[in-house]
C-alpha cells in the first residue's frame, strides 16, 4: 500500500535535492533583503521630506540668510540644509575684500550646489540597484532550480520505470516550487524599485527647485 505524500511547502522543500534547496534558501533570503531595502528607503525618504519641509519654513521665514547659515552651520545633517550651506559657503568665498563678487561667482555657486545635490541623490538611490538586480535575476534563478528539479524527477521516473501520475507529480511539484519562490521575490522587488525610483526623483526635483530659487535670490542680492 502506497503512503500518501504531503504537498505542503515544507514537505516539498524537504524532498527537493540539495541544489534546489540551496536555490530556494537564496531566493527566500533575496525576498527578505528586498523587503528590508524597501522599509529602510521608505523611512529614509519620509525623513528627507520632513527635513525639507522644516527647512523650507525656516528659509522662507524672512530670516536673513547669513543668520540662518550661522544657525545651521557649514555641515548640517539635513539634505536641503546641506545644499543651502554649500551655496552659502561658496557665496561667502566669492567675495573680494572690498565686498564685490569675483568673476563667475554665480557659476561657482551653482556648481557647488549641483555637487551637493548629486551627493544627496546618490544617498537616496543607494540600495535601489539591489532591488533591480533581485527583480531581474530571481525569476531566472528560480527557473534554473525548476529545470534542475524536473531533470532529477525524470531521472527518478526512468529509474522506477513508472509514469503513474502519483509518481510523477511529487518531483514536478518540488521543482515548480523553486520558480514560485523566485517570482515571490521578483514581483515585489520590481514594484518597490519603480516606486522608490519615482519617490527619489521627486525628492531630487525638489532639491533642484530649491537650488534654483536660492540661486535667484543670491543673484538679486549681488545685483543690488
Amino acid at each position: 500500500m502506497e503512503v500518501a505524500q504531503e504537498f505542503t511547502m515544507g514537505a516539498l522543500f524537504a524532498r527537493a535535492t540539495i541544489l534546489v534547496q540551496i536555490i530556494m534558501i537564496l531566493l527566500i533570503a533575496a525576498s527578505f533583503w528586498c523587503w528590508a531595502v524597501f522599509i529602510n528607503k521608505t523611512i529614509q525618504y519620509r525623513k528627507a521630506r520632513a527635513e525639507a519641509n522644516i527647512f523650507d519654513r525656516a528659509f522662507w521665514s524672512n530670516e536673513p540668510l547669513d543668520a540662518l547659515f550661522d544657525k545651521i552651520g557649514a555641515e548640517p545633517e539635513g539634505s536641503t540644509e546641506n545644499i543651502f550651506a554649500s551655496g552659502m559657503l561658496e557665496w561667502r568665498r566669492s567675495h573680494r575684500q572690498d565686498g564685490a563678487l569675483i568673476a563667475e561667482a554665480t557659476t561657482r555657486i551653482n556648481t557647488s550646489m549641483d555637487v551637493a545635490i548629486a551627493k544627496q541623490s546618490s544617498k537616496l538611490r543607494k540600495g535601489l540597484p539591489i532591488l533591480a538586480t533581485i527583480g531581474s535575476t530571481t525569476p531566472f534563478v528560480g527557473l534554473f532550480g525548476t529545470v534542475w528539479g524536473i531533470m532529477n524527477a525524470f531521472i527518478e521516473i526512468a529509474g522506477a520505470q513508472n509514469t503513474n501520475l502519483a509518481v510523477v507529480a511529487p518531483g514536478i511539484a518540488e521543482a515548480l516550487l523553486s520558480t514560485g519562490i523566485g517570482l515571490l521575490a521578483a514581483i515585489p522587488a520590481v514594484i518597490f524599485f519603480n516606486k522608490l525610483s519615482t519617490d527619489s526623483a521627486e525628492i531630487v526635483s525638489g532639491y533642484e527647485a530649491f537650488a534654483d530659487e536660492f540661486a535667484t535670490i543670491l543673484s538679486r542680492q549681488s545685483a543690488s
